[in-house]
């Protein structure tokens, strides 16, 4: 991939859309110091939440809202498609990025990732780049401070101007929707947490279920992680031998993990509410399935769990 790639498709997709949504236009502001902000929370609904997934994944994939697939499920679905699943999710998508700068604190995802490359990830992937402007996506309900920017710009290398950080609380309709949106991500980061040749993943496409918009970040929380491991279905087209499919395969759905079965709600209590007590294998979609491109042959892993998802949502 060729220097800059990822963050300028970012920067010119985030361009063409300043130029067409007027929610958009509205959202902007410029920091003390400078660097482009984009409060996604305020307005746009479901329109911000595609926004920041498309960013998310440097427009390098389909990004779509439409009605579930399975009538056990009757919520609208969030669904991504891709031919470059690596770049788009894992070197840019993931929220690999933990921003602590003073108060503030943020899961930091987007191409900017890439121009840092400070992820153990990316001595795997790859994609590391030197940029002349970034993008990022962060996870918060605080705006993002003159402090925020000279972190990243220390961290990147590039001026605080050049930097355009668009932000949403979990408990939003776009923050909502963006994590949804991380169906075909979660598959991926899972395999690479098994040591899956993540070169061998030709294309990827899923869908999962929108959460209803919670009163809280932690009930948001919750309902969003929900919607990936108990409603999100990922199809990934792949090469290679069946054998190690079959074997990793197993191991990739969320219901490999011991935890699997409650709600994220009731898992998070039982640890205490420490994030990363919980089985880190637990974070993958509830049904996987793998087709080989060299051999013909479909392997299907997991399942959703459809009460869980409305207990969820509803209860």
């Amino acid at each position: 991939m060729s220097d800059a790639q990822l963050n300028e498709r970012a920067w010119s997709f985030v361009e063409s859309q300043l130029a067409c949504n007027e929610w958009l236009k509205e959202s902007c502001s410029i920091a003390a110091g400078g660097g482009r902000i984009l409060d996604c929370g305020i307005t746009g609904g479901y329109a911000a939440g595609l926004f920041l997934a498309r960013l998310t994944l440097c427009d390098l994939a389909e990004v779509s809202i439409g009605p579930g697939e399975d009538p056990e499920l009757p919520f609208d679905q969030v669904f991504v498609k891709t031919s470059q699943p690596v770049a788009a999710c894992m070197a840019s998508q993931y929220a690999g990025w933990q921003l602590s700068v003073g108060d503030f604190f943020a899961m930091g995802s987007g191409p900017m990732r890439a121009a840092y490359g400070g992820e153990e990830l990316f001595k795997d992937i790859g994609h590391v780049e030197k940029a002349a402007r970034i993008v990022g996506a962060l996870e918060t309900r605080q705006q993002p401070t003159e402090e925020v920017f000279g972190f990243i710009s220390s961290k990147t290398g590039v001026e605080p101007s050049n930097i355009t950080l668009a932000f949403a609380p979990s408990a939003s309709d776009a923050g909502g929707v963006q994590v949804v949106a991380r169906s075909v991500e979660t598959a991926l980061h899972k395999l690479h947490e098994l040591g899956f040749d993540l070169a061998r993943i030709l294309a990827g496409k899923g869908g999962a279920p929108i959460p209803p918009t919670a009163d809280d970040d932690l009930a948001a929380i919750g309902r969003t992680n929900d919607a990936v491991l108990y409603g999100a279905r990922v199809e990934l087209e792949v090469t290679g031998d069946d054998e190690s499919i079959a074997e990793l395969g197993a191991k990739t759905p969320s219901c490999a993990s011991g935890d699997h079965g409650a709600l994220f709600s009731e898992i998070f209590e039982r640890y205490d509410r420490d994030f990363y007590r919980i089985d880190p294998g637990l974070f993958s979609p509830a049904e996987v399935t793998f087709r080989n491109a060299d051999t013909g042959n479909e392997f299907t892993f997991g399942s959703i769990e459809p009460e869980l998802v409305r207990r969820s949502f509803l209860g």
